[in-house]
């Protein structure tokens, strides 16, 4: 994260793990370009919300559970929700 973003962020935000759900996107044989597209927005948009620039929308999490098959609700927790505290 660079430093400008870290300042704009609160204690305790809650954050996409971004290397988990890349990793899950790449194991289930998907491009980003595709996700980006299946959500509805651009490569960009979605490599924003990757990067937690901006947040998922409730849709957009109930989406990419759908596609990547995430059922349990500790996995969901585990991408989607991590406390990160600065």
């Amino acid at each position: 994260m660079t430093d400008d973003f870290k300042s704009s962020m609160k204690r305790g935000d809650i954050l996409t793990n971004t290397k988990l759900l890349r990793n899950l996107i790449i194991d289930k044989g998907l491009k980003m370009k595709f996700v980006a597209d299946y959500l509805g927005l651009s490569a960009y948009g979605f490599q924003l919300k990757l990067e937690n620039k901006q947040e998922f929308k409730a849709s957009e999490v109930s989406a990419l559970c759908d596609l990547l098959g995430i059922k349990s609700l500790k996995e969901k927790e585990d991408i989607f929700f991590v406390k990160q505290m600065i």
